[in-house]
């Protein structure tokens, strides 16, 4: 399960308004919480999905995908490997357009069940790293 080309990530980039980060961290030192601010600073409206914190920064943390009162564009997951199938399966019930596993979170048959489902799927890649590369903002 190859990830998309380079031009179909910009696309997923560009097109993409409402990203929801599961496993969005309260602490700041954290890589979740650092990127899901950037995400903000570049325009998207991020929710933090975290059933652990009631808010982050004073915003609403939701504890499950389909809490979130808006169509996600992008979910972006902060979760270890053995927990990307469940998101797939929550992602693909809220019909979420794609699904973006950070460095370190892979598990190729959740990838290819969310393909299946017809959702775009990045796996193993860096957000902010390959929007900075892609987009040069």
């Amino acid at each position: 399960m190859p990830n998309p080309n380079d031009e179909k990530i910009k696309q997923m980039l560009e097109t993409a308004h409402v990203i929801a980060v599961v496993g969005h961290s309260d602490r700041p030192n954290r890589t979740s919480y650092r990127i899901a601010n950037y995400l903000r600073d570049a325009g998207y409206k991020v929710y933090a999905v975290n059933p652990l914190v009631d808010e982050i920064d004073g915003e609403k943390s939701y504890a499950s995908l389909d809490e979130i009162p808006e169509p996600v564009d992008i979910v972006n997951v902060f979760r270890r490997s053995i927990f990307l199938d469940g998101v797939i399966d929550d992602s693909i019930m809220v019909k979420a357009k794609a699904v973006w596993s950070q460095l370190g979170v892979i598990d190729f048959p959740a990838g290819e069940k969310a393909e299946n489902a017809g959702l775009d799927m990045v796996m193993n890649r860096c957000i902010l790293v390959e929007r900075e590369r892609l987009l040069r903002n």
